[in-house]
């Protein structure tokens, strides 16, 4: 396990890393002489705007260095994560370090019918008598019903008990949860744990979440086909709703569940919104805490960790457990309504990253995850010196000068937006074309992402914040999108 100063270290390592990357490059840069194609040619548009168009670009050595150097990188992420996934399906030889490796599994469950797969549903719910009524009705849609549906009422003050007996669910108060969510699905769970067959599968969704009609089948389906699958995650849309913040987190998880899809459903993080697990990989992970994984002996969820669902998928990907998100196992889940929101949320989600990264170390299973917070950062310094730049030529020249290269190469980003958030509708094609509005929220992201790597640094405590609904901000009566 992992000390305290090493979590503080991480902030640390990824701004070093990311910093001398950037100084490479800029010294490549500086240190070339771009070719002129033509000379300056100076226009004037409608007799009053002059417009200079110059024909300056990278050195092709520039350009061919940077091109072969994303290429690496991508590549040799995708074929790292390749051979993690595929390593302990294929080997011959059990590892006692990787339970939940595939051969292992196998190998236990060879001969044995454990019964078909049935399907428990843990709701945990703070005070959410306003979302919590959706959330039961998606799961009374369900093509393929689950079989037991049980609320996880924690100190709730409202009516959030009442409405969910009145739904037919059963209710399990938690007894001096002090833990958060994390926390009362541990009371739970080591409740239920015990009597739950290899088959009888445990879904955990939040109480502000609508499934997708397919959702329970479609995950019922893998589980039987695949002996050795550990757990299901869902593809998540926002829900519908006003408001130009909404429309950017729309957008962004459109972008993001499409991604998912090309890659076979081969996921980064199990979403908290909706997913569906094996005991199996539930009593190892809890059997593992305290020494192969961090947290406490008997827990299956890391309380310290802000980001649980990111701790767990790191967890059950450490003892080499199988994960998928299939594309029909769809969700919508809630937005935040507001910046100030988003910002909390955001920043939870960053340092709990962070604080996970520093707690499981760098291994195999970790690498991607490293090689997404270096490649945010370098994002924060890419994005950030373009529009400073941008915003410097704006004010500084009075002629403004166009440069062909960089407008091809604009014409192209612009299209990949427009096509990668095409299936969230015209707002977001609309949004996307635009491109400064969501490079704008982009830097909003990356000033979030500076923040979580600055506070983790300094070792600040960070804090869980929660989102009690209003009636309002319930998920409407409709299924995901599907495409």
């Amino acid at each position: 396990m992992r000390t305290h100063w090493f979590q503080r270290l991480v902030g640390l390592l990824i701004f070093l890393t990311v910093g001398g990357a950037a100084t490479l490059l800029w010294w490549a840069v500086s240190a070339s002489h771009p070719p002129r194609f033509w000379s300056p040619v100076e226009v004037t548009v409608a007799g009053i705007w002059r417009v200079l168009y110059d024909a300056d670009a990278p050195s092709t050595q520039v350009i061919l260095m940077a091109a072969a150097a994303s290429a690496l990188l991508g590549a040799g992420v995708a074929l790292l994560e390749r051979f993690v996934a595929d390593r302990y399906r294929r080997s011959r030889v059990h590892i006692p370090a990787r339970p939940l490796a595939p051969k292992a599994i196998m190998a236990a469950t060879r001969g044995i019918f454990a019964g078909e797969v049935s399907v428990t549903v843990l709701i945990p719910a703070h005070n959410e008598q306003a979302s919590l009524p959706q959330t039961l009705a998606s799961l009374s849609r369900q093509t393929r019903r689950p079989d037991r549906v049980i609320v996880v009422a924690d100190n709730c003050t409202d009516r959030t008990v009442d409405v969910a007996r009145s739904a037919g669910a059963e209710v399990f108060e938690t007894v001096g949860n002090t833990e958060k969510k994390g926390g009362a699905l541990n009371q739970i769970l080591r409740d239920i744990l015990p009597h739950q067959g290899d088959n009888d599968v445990v879904m955990v969704m939040d109480a502000d979440t609508m499934l997708g009609i397919r959702f329970v089948e479609a995950a019922v389906g893998r589980f039987t086909d695949d002996r050795a699958l550990m757990a299901v995650g869902g593809l998540f849309f926002g829900e519908p709703g006003p408001t130009l913040v909404r429309q950017f987190q729309r957008s962004e998880y459109v972008r993001y569940t499409r991604d998912i899809r090309r890659r076979n459903g081969r996921v980064f993080v199990l979403t908290g919104t909706a997913s569906i697990f094996r005991p199996a990989a539930l009593r190892a992970i809890a059997s593992s805490r305290g020494t192969d994984l961090p947290g406490r002996p008997g827990d299956v969820y890391d309380t310290a960790a802000l980001t649980e669902d990111n701790e767990l998928t790191i967890a059950i990907k450490s003892l080499g457990g199988l994960t998928i998100s299939p594309p029909e196992c769809t969700v919508v889940t809630e937005l935040m309504p507001s910046w100030r929101m988003l910002w909390a949320q955001r920043l939870r989600w960053q340092r709990g990253a962070l604080e996970n990264l520093g707690a499981y170390g760098v291994t195999p299973q970790t690498l991607r995850y490293w090689a997404q917070q270096i490649g945010i950062g370098y994002s924060v310094i890419a994005l950030g010196a373009y529009l400073l730049l941008m915003v410097l030529m704006a004010l500084s020249l009075d002629t403004w000068v166009w440069f062909p290269f960089w407008l091809s190469v604009g014409t192209l980003f612009a299209i990949e937006r427009v096509v990668t958030a095409w299936s969230g509708g015209w707002a977001a094609r609309l949004l996307a074309v635009l491109i400064l509005p969501e490079l704008l929220y982009d830097m909003f992201l990356n000033v979030v992402y500076v923040k979580g790597i600055v506070d983790i640094t300094r070792g600040s405590k960070a804090t869980w914040t929660h989102l009690s609904p209003t009636p309002s901000q319930a998920v409407p009566e409709k299924d995901p999108v599907a495409g």
